[in-house]
């Protein structure tokens, strides 16, 4: 190969070399071995910098060079031609020494890879680097992702190839003086690669380069072959050094003061062509010659889509004729036979739009998974995001709400006139959403289907984490800073805003030394990629196997289809952005708790009952989607707070304003969902909302006929929909052209939203609209446009919640049982709603007694949590810590092949004892699952020889060998020992391992016998302290743990106190007086009311600790006078007669200090008023109240706080006082 004669052009971007070049000259420079922040915790260079910083030198091209991959690649490529720079995509690739599947390090040095730069020239090169990319990681990964030669012959064309850094194959031989084999490699290389190898010179000074610098030159001579100077940037500027020393550290997994950790010369940065001029002032041709490469780089891509063909069936030959055959015949069962003239019209013109823009392809593909995810059983989602407001996909079953019943609009989801390809989300049970993705994947090939990447970035607390980890700083230290800084969504700050806002983080940084160190290598690395993950939902599928399209990479993780996070996945190295501009076919799969809640609700139903059916009204349904949306008691659930559960309206906020609003229909749900964000809560929407609901202000409509399209929201925008429905009905636009106008509101900027708005003004104008009304319109376009919520996402997942209010309110155990088998993972959810178990009356009146979740039971309890009748859910075996699946299947099968177990010993003879070992059966008993063979203390005393017992005498069945008890043929029957005759344990020790073994209390809590007293201050719980950051409050709990502490600042003695009430467990601080004031009460077991305050410190509002003030025993309060008893019912609820005669008799025959207060109605967003009796007070025991309940209803009696707004304390006023 003969000597490349310098590049002669001069392309724009010169600098004139005033020292170390002997002849001053103008000269330019390409970098053609750059590392990003996709070089994972090894490159600092953010893309956006690396081009601005291209720009601001004059450099012509640039290219990105990340070790191993090219997942910034397409980013890059985008971003780089943006900015008038020519764009190189490369890949600094790992070369195994021999065969790459070879899991060996037969390199020079005893290396299992060399590096080795690889620049697409063409499209061609683009493809074979797409295709090397993904071999590395589908075929050679050892420690790296590695090609060998041979993937690289197969693979060479339109690469251009350089010899790396001091890490490549060249420069290991030549480091080691093998000049034979630098030799050997050049040769091969330069054969391969023919006038496309170029041996490659760095400018900095890491340790050897200027010798290897020297043996390239050498090297070159000998064999002809061109030089490149790079600089294997992969930091931005000099200053940056420390910096990357301390995210490479990171990378390491070392301290920074480690002596034996790796280290990069600080000269790895990006710099400009006079500094790598001045290394080689003799040299200009290795600049010369990145400018040639940068120069023959054309690789350029065209928009377009990559659809795979769905595979039609024999009888069909088009896959347009074959959605409208599907789309009306679906239409036919849907609306009747003939269609509706609305229907068929709406269903000409959607079918006309999809066909004409070449997507039916994409319409069979998601019909045809969610078709087959119904035929076999797995739940499937009523539509998510815009494609409820096609009428085809209501009409294949891929959404299940009718989009002319809630006016959803098609253009919302696919513009005609803005034509992008459609983007249908899906969900589906969490449990079986894996199965859909198997069957895609046998259905268009593995090899073309695959999920896709994604890449945590080091946000705020995790970088001061991380960085503060390689300095050294104590974990709990750098815990404690990094929770100085808030992340609460829409109050996310960075560090860098921490230190300019929040006066404590500006008083440590300030502080100098350590602290400053750490913030300001926080600031330099905050944002950047930490590692790459999977999608937890996006799906693609390719036409043909996915590494002729885009880059693949290999995964293992808990999104896999199968669910098995050991199993390796294929993953795109492009992620959902990338994707969608290469033209790819994504979807979201996403898996829905809910729907698997929903599921299991309705088959514990039929199983119970036979059916589906209303339990009052006796209507039975074939599923849910059967069941109206117009039921009364769901919404009278709904309206009294009783929401915990309901799919996206648990929150405080949402339970307010259901209540405010007294939700009463279906629309109510829709527009909430919508509402309780940030700008329309900010805005006074949701207020105007519910103030025009209740009528406290008059509903109005500026213009006569916007009444049909704002009536079902009192007038007020709330939709998107909306927005495009007045600019339709007002401004004459058609749909298409609507959507414009809804997209640019989105968008906030504000020259675009002007001139929307303004031909919006003049359009509505000339349809006879006065002017001042639609300037008045204008403004509301821009101020509710800007918040409009998706009307087709939010009537769509209101229809969820409303199913998981249906079951809650008719099927209370059910439902109850879903919910906690969902949430089993999660000990504090689970404590949650065991709680709301037994506050079920409250909001469900109809119930007299909450629902008891019982101890498992190996001859009752299932894998998950079970309806046992009305009242009553027994806990699941596959909740019991150290019990696992194996276990319980052994458990299952044993009792449904032989029925239930009799004894212990009768229940381990049963059982696989392999599967079950003695430390499992340990945490069945503590847990309570053997409480039908004796006691808990008896079952594990003689669990020891039972179990023994049992265990070898299986163990001689398995060898074959006679048995001890046998003679001849027969063998004895061996007898059960029984249980040793011990105490029971006391309920202290009962309940303390039970929570070991589960995590929770379950047969009984330390609050039970206070539990109305818990009650009457359960407004703020453990749950939900983040609510009522820096405010006082009252807790009724039971104390669990004390610890003594000594302050460092003054020596003095506090205490941290864990405690616990019926919803979770909470931390309380005690300092100075306070704690030697209470130390004595807050004993381990001490059931106290806490009086005190909720921390506001930024630091903690992720799990506020409890600043203590002061601590009472509970038993004390009923008697404090803290307390009153009240009796609540409904005006015109049917009493008996003689009601307040026997409630009188009760409180009478009950005397005591507590105030009797009766309340009329259900505090459901309107004011109750409340009376108080001046001739009766009473006993707050149980006993009064429980006396009390038999007349007004579990629901209907209580103990609450003392209220000092009462309307009328005068005996006249008094039902009780004859």
């Amino acid at each position: 190969m003969g000597q490349v004669r310098p590049f002669r052009t001069r392309p724009k971007g010169r600098f004139l070399i005033s020292t170390g070049v002997s002849d001053p000259a103008l000269v330019s420079f390409v970098h053609l071995h750059t590392h990003s922040e996709y070089s994972l915790l090894d490159g600092a260079n953010r893309l956006t910098d690396l081009v601005h910083r291209a720009k601001e030198f004059e450099m012509p091209g640039l290219a990105l060079t990340d070790h191993g991959c090219l997942f910034g690649a397409w980013a890059f490529h985008k971003l780089a031609k943006k900015e008038g720079i020519k764009p190189i995509i490369g890949m600094e690739a790992y070369v195994a020494p021999g065969d790459r599947r070879d899991r060996s390090k037969a390199g020079q040095g005893e290396r299992a890879y060399y590096h080795l730069v690889l620049l697409a020239r063409d499209m061609e090169g683009y493809k074979n680097l797409v295709k090397l990319s993904s071999i590395g990681y589908t075929e050679g990964f050892y420690h790296k992702p590695r090609v060998d030669r041979e993937a690289l012959a197969a693979h060479a064309g339109g690469l251009v190839v350089s010899s790396a850094c001091l890490a490549g194959e060249i420069a290991r031989h030549l480091t080691a003086d093998n000049w034979d084999g630098a030799r050997e490699a050049a040769t091969w290389y330069a054969n391969l690669f023919k006038d496309r190898y170029y041996l490659e010179v760095q400018a900095h000074d890491s340790e050897g380069q200027a010798d290897l610098n020297g043996k390239i030159f050498e090297l070159s001579e000998e064999m002809g072959l061109p030089v490149i100077a790079t600089n294997d940037a992969h930091f931005l500027q000099a200053e940056d050094h420390e910096a990357h020393d301390v995210l490479l550290c990171i990378g390491l997994g070392k301290d920074r003061s480690d002596m034996n950790r790796m280290r990069y010369d600080e000269g790895l940065y990006f710099k400009n062509a006079v500094e790598i001029a001045e290394r080689f002032p003799d040299r200009p041709d290795v600049l010369e010659n990145t400018l040639k490469i940068a120069d023959e780089v054309n690789v350029g891509f065209e928009k377009t889509y990559h659809l795979p063909a769905f595979p039609l069936p024999e009888d069909r030959t088009d896959e347009n004729e074959y959605l409208v055959f599907l789309a009306t015949e679906g239409a036919k069962r849907r609306y009747g036979d003939p269609l509706p003239e609305a229907v068929q019209e709406r269903l000409d013109y959607e079918l006309g739009v999809i066909t004409e823009t070449g997507y039916a392809g994409y319409f069979l593909i998601t019909w045809d998974f969610i078709d087959w995810a119904r035929r076999n059983g797995i739940p499937v989602g009523p539509g998510r995001g815009s494609a409820a407001g096609s009428i085809i996909a209501y009409s294949l079953w891929i959404t299940n709400l009718d989009p002319l019943e809630f006016d959803l609009l098609f253009e919302r989801f696919l513009n005609p006139e803005r034509i992008s390809m459609p983007d249908i989300d899906i969900d589906f049970c969490y449990e079986r959403r894996g199965e859909v993705i198997e069957y895609v994947k046998e259905k268009y090939g593995k090899s073309a289907v695959g999920q896709i990447i994604t890449f945590g970035t080091m946000k705020s607390r995790a970088v001061i984490r991380d960085v503060g980890r390689t300095l050294g700083i104590e974990p709990s230290e750098t815990d404690r800073i990094a929770k100085m800084i808030p992340n609460t969504p829409g109050q996310a700050f960075t560090v860098e805003e921490a230190i300019t806002k929040l006066k404590e983080v500006k008083e440590l940084y300030e502080e100098g030394g350590r602290y400053k160190q750490l913030f300001d290598y926080s600031m330099t690395l905050e944002g950047l990629s930490r590692h790459s993950s999977v999608h937890a939902a996006g799906v693609v599928i390719a036409p043909g196997p996915l590494e002729d399209y885009v880059p693949v990479c290999i995964q293992t993780g808990k999104n896999s289809g199968n669910g098995d996070a050991s199993e390796a996945m294929h993953v795109t190295q492009y992620d959902m952005n990338c994707l969608e501009d290469v033209g790819m076919l994504k979807m979201d799969f996403l898996g829905l708790k809910t729907l698997t809640v929903i599921h299991d609700a309705v088959e514990a139903v039929k199983a119970r009952v036979g059916e589906l059916r209303h339990p009052e009204a006796g209507t039975v349904f074939e599923s849910m989607d059967d069941v109206p949306l117009d039921d009364p008691a769901v919404y009278e659930m709904l309206a009294r707070g009783g929401t915990s559960g309901v799919f996206q309206f648990e929150s405080k906020l949402a339970i307010e304003k259901l209540r405010a609003m007294r939700c009463d229909r279906f629309d109510d749900l829709v527009a909430t969902n919508a509402l309780i964000r940030p700008g329309p809560l900010d805005s006074g929407m949701a207020d105007a909302y519910i103030r025009r609901k209740t009528g406290r202000e008059e509903v109005r409509y500026d213009h006569p006929d916007l009444q049909p399209v704002l009536e079902s929201t009192y007038g007020i925008i709330v939709y998107q929909e909306q927005v495009m429905r007045i600019a339709n009905v007002l401004g004459g636009y058609n749909l298409a052209e609507a959507d414009v106008l809804r997209k640019a509101m989105g968008k906030k900027i504000a020259s675009l939203i002007r001139e929307e708005l303004t031909q919006f003004v003049a359009k509505a104008i000339a349809r006879g609209v006065e002017k001042k009304t639609a300037e008045s319109l204008a403004e509301q376009i821009e101020t509710f446009g800007r918040y409009g919520f998706n009307l087709s996402h939010s009537a769509a997942y209101s229809i969820i919640a409303y199913h998981t209010a249906w079951l809650k309110a008719h099927y209370p155990a059910e439902f109850m049982a879903a919910m906690l088998s969902a949430v089993v993972s999660n000990t504090d959810d689970v404590v949650k709603y065991i709680s709301e178990c037994r506050e079920l009356p409250r909001y469900l009146p109809k119930l007299n007694e909450g629902i008891q979740v019982l101890p498992p039971d190996v001859n009752e309890s299932g894998w998950k949590f079970t309806a046992v009748g009305e009242t009553h859910i027994r806990f699941g075996l596959g909740a019991i810590r150290g019990v696992g699946s194996s276990a319980v299947n052994s458990i299952l099968g044993a009792r449904e092949a032989d029925g239930p177990f009799t004894t212990m010993f009768e229940f381990l003879e049963r059982v696989d004892l392999r599967a079950l070992n003695k430390r499992a059966v340990e945490a069945l008993i503590t847990a309570g699952a053997l409480d039908s063979f004796g006691y808990r203390s008896q079952l594990l005393a003689g669990l020891d020889t039972a179990y023994s017992e049992i265990s070898a005498r299986k163990a001689e069945e398995e060898a074959g060998q006679a048995s001890l008890f046998s003679t001849g043929d027969a063998a004895i029957e061996v007898k059960d020992p029984g249980l040793p005759n011990i105490p029971e344990w006391s309920e202290q020790e009962r309940l303390k391992r039970e929570k070991e073994a589960l995590g929770f209390f379950i047969s009984g809590h330390p609050l039970d016998r206070f539990a109305d007293v818990v009650r009457a201050f359960d407004s703020v719980n453990t749950t939900n302290l983040k609510e009522h950051l820096g405010r006082p409050l009252e807790l009724a709990c039971v104390v669990t743990k004390v610890q003594r502490q000594i302050s460092r600042r003054d020596n003095s003695e506090w205490g941290k106190i864990t405690v616990e009430d019926f919803h979770g467990t909470a931390s309380v601080l005690a300092f100075k007086d306070n704690w030697q004031k209470y130390k004595e009460t807050l004993q381990q077991d001490a059931v106290v009311l806490l009086s005190g305050k909720v921390s506001g410190r930024e630091r903690d509002e992720e799990d506020p600790p409890i600043f203590l003030d002061d601590a009472l025993l509970l038993e004390g309060v009923p008697n404090s006078g803290q307390l009153a008893l009240q009796i609540e019912f409904q005006v015109g609820a049917e009493l008996d007669d003689d009601v307040f005669a026997r409630a009188k008799e009760v409180l009478v025959a009950h005397p005591g200090t507590a105030p009797v207060e009766l309340r009329l109605g259900t505090d459901n967003g309107a004011e109750s008023p409340v009376f108080r009796s001046r001739t009766l007070k009473a006993d707050p025991t149980h006993e009064t109240i429980e006396a009390l309940q038999e007349m007004f209803g579990k629901a209907g009696v209580r103990l609450v706080r003392v209220s000092v707004r009462v309307a009328d304390e005068r005996s006249g006023s008094d039902p009780l006082a004859y």
